[in-house]
């Protein structure tokens, strides 16, 4: 019978050629259909057969939004080592006949999780869990509402990556006919529509906990408040500019004659999205914060460390501490371990240069570096007191900058006078890295990367290209060891915190409110506690007294400026950003931009500080949306292809 409506399943999705059993490819110790509902034991396994398919969120191979877009960049060298099929996305090689980190059919991304084939699992464990006879009512109805949300949750994925797909709220028949299972795909907006209606009636039922009870065995379970949450993103990202009205998707019809991406909609129709948007986004902090979430600050008095080091602590460990108070949804499933190793350098410390446990891999472009403020809380293209122009020129930190850069060392002027979170989420040549095992800040650790220091690329096959790396990622008290080991502090991967939820609000809400010629005040009040918490003033103070134009903030088109830029500040690196320069139809914008670094073969200062370019994008539009593969296409004439595939 499971293989039965597992074959359903594969004809829904096309994959005629590749219809294995789901045993085949799920860990062991998986219920089967046979005996899954037949006791509460039983049962559990079912559910947490549903939780497998969440997508790894830090795990390199799985998520494209790590290594696909431009916030990363990896080596071919290394994509071949540990087979990163989102490099082929952020090499122009997303392709048609094998679409990569493909969770339409499962293939081309790690454990080959077809989504559908999860949504079918869902439905199944939806048709049983109320036979089970040794659960409560209360119980049953919890576990519904969980494998209820991640249906809603996969089926959001997929639109997020192939934009209008086929529902599947419910398993197909399985003596249905050739042509009940060839589907067309709904439009957008339904898709939205019914991905937010579920997450609603699961929120209005009230069967989810406010919060975990029992945190040895349930964290990273669904809540209340991660339902509300995930709906709050789902709501804005439906309200943006990719999927809301967008006519350049006019005249793209299926076979029935139906315009998918309902280009056509009313301005008033599209301002209604961004509205309920705002709503949702209120409504989940709101209950956030009675749940006793709030934004994260480093209070911990192990260490005596001085106010700039906790300052880099309150943004290093939103990410890094487990489960702290602003971590709302953290994957379970997905403990970031390997992350790590390719995002510290080989060598932290001389003398440990020839450690081969760690690759130092991920290399951040300058172009991120750009993107953070200046200590002002501006932009370092508008900050008025600070020197755009010189940013390549070669300077020696004094006693000022020690806290951030080693005392006495040359490097950039790019890298001084900075805003706090540059120096937590970032190691370059010359900064500082508090932990390594070393806590005492009077011997500070720091990054040493030209060519003869510690830190410098000695492997053929394994290097850093840019010569920036990604340290927010790596939790503090991770150890690279003398020769070899790397001990390292694991850590769920956050897919959603409170600053998060905070940002979209401030942006769901001035779009809601563009048309009334100011911009509401909440949006500054939201955006400001994330600043505030990073050291900055007022976005409203921060321009007035430092930027060229004083006036950005109070008008919609700047403040959708700032909070966009924001966003990609304050998450940077936590896979918000490709989703979000997606949604914001922003792509062909940002993406086609060089990828440079420094010249990370050269031993002396002057020669290492030269501008490389790595690999210049050519970004097409058709790239917004996965392309469905050629074969399913084939096979089922109902499913049109994306355009431009």
């Amino acid at each position: 019978m499971k293989k039965l409506q597992l074959l359903i399943l594969n004809c829904l999705i096309i994959v005629l050629s590749s219809c294995d059993s789901f045993l085949d490819i799920v860990p062991d110790d998986i219920a089967t259909i046979d005996n899954a509902f037949t006791m509460r034991a039983q049962a559990e396994k079912y559910l947490f057969t549903c939780y497998y398919y969440l997508p790894a969120h830090g795990l390199l191979e799985a998520n494209p939004a790590i290594a696909g877009g431009d916030e990363l960049y990896i080596t071919e060298s290394f994509r071949s080592a540990a087979h990163v099929h989102a490099w082929y996305i952020s090499h122009n090689m997303q392709s048609s006949a094998r679409p990569r980190c493909d969770y339409w059919t499962g293939a081309d991304q790690q454990n080959n999780k077809s989504l559908y084939q999860g949504i079918s699992d869902c439905n199944i464990f939806l048709e049983n869990i109320q036979k089970v006879p040794d659960m409560t009512q209360a119980e049953k109805d919890r576990w519904a509402a969980e494998v209820r949300f991640l249906k809603a949750y996969y089926h959001y994925w997929l639109i997020r990556m192939y934009g209008p797909i086929p529902i599947m709220d419910q398993n197909i028949p399985v003596n249905a006919g050739e042509e009940e299972v060839k589907v067309f795909r709904n439009t957008i907006d339904e898709c939205f529509d019914y991905v937010i209606n579920t997450l609603t009636e699961i929120i209005d039922s009230n069967h989810l906990p406010d919060k975990i009870m029992n945190e040895a065995e349930e964290l990273g379970r669904i809540t209340q408040g991660i339902a509300m949450a995930i709906r709050a993103e789902v709501m804005v990202t439906a309200a943006s500019p990719l999927f809301n009205g967008n006519a350049d998707y006019k005249g793209y019809t299926d076979s029935r004659g139906i315009e998918i991406f309902n280009p056509n909609k009313s301005e008033q129709d599209k301002k209604q999205r961004w509205i309920d948007a705002a709503e949702a986004c209120k409504q989940a902090i709101e209950f956030l914060k009675a749940q006793g979430h709030d934004l994260y600050k480093y209070t911990s008095l192990e260490y005596t460390i001085s106010d700039q080091t906790r300052a880099k602590m309150n943004i290093r460990n939103i990410v890094t501490e487990k489960w702290n108070q602003e971590i709302i949804w953290a994957n379970s499933n997905s403990i970031i371990g390997q992350l790590q190793d390719h995002a510290i350098p080989r060598g932290l410390e001389p003398g440990k240069e020839g450690n081969a446990s760690v690759g130092g891999n991920l290399a951040v472009p300058l172009k991120i570096a750009d993107l953070f403020y200046t200590k002002n809380g501006v932009p370092i293209t508008e900050d008025k007191t600070w020197n755009y122009d010189d940013r390549f020129e070669l300077r020696k930190a004094t006693a000022n900058d020690k806290y951030f850069i080693k005392e006495g060392y040359t490097t950039a002027n790019l890298n001084f006078d900075r805003e706090v979170r540059y120096y937590a989420s970032l190691g370059f040549d010359g900064a500082v890295w508090f932990g390594q095992g070393v806590t005492d800040e009077t011997k500070p650790i720091y990054v040493q990367c030209k060519q003869g220091q510690s830190a410098a690329n000695q492997i053929a096959n394994s290097w850093n290209e840019t010569g920036i790396w990604p340290k927010k990622l790596v939790h503090f008290k991770s150890v690279v060891g003398q020769t070899s080991g790397f001990t390292k502090i694991t850590y769920p991967f956050p897919v959603m915190r409170l600053g998060n939820l905070y940002l979209l609000y401030a942006e769901a809400l001035n779009e809601a409110k563009k048309e009334e010629g100011t911009v509401p005040e909440d949006c500054y009040t939201y955006i400001d506690k994330v600043r505030a918490r990073a050291g900055l003033k007022g976005v409203k103070d921060s321009w007035r007294l430092y930027a060229n134009d004083a006036n950005k903030p109070n008008t919609y088109e700047g403040f959708q400026t700032i909070v966009r830029k924001e966003r990609m500040i304050e998450l940077a690196l936590e896979g918000q950003r490709f989703w979000d320069i997606r949604r914001w139809n922003l792509a062909n914008q940002y993406f086609n931009k060089s990828l440079q670094g420094w010249d990370i073969n050269q031993s002396e200062t002057n020669e290492y500080y030269k501008l490389n370019t790595y690999f210049i994008r050519n970004y097409e539009d058709r790239e917004n949306l996965w392309p469905l593969k050629d074969y399913d296409c084939i096979v089922n004439p109902k499913l049109v292809q994306n355009p431009g595939w």
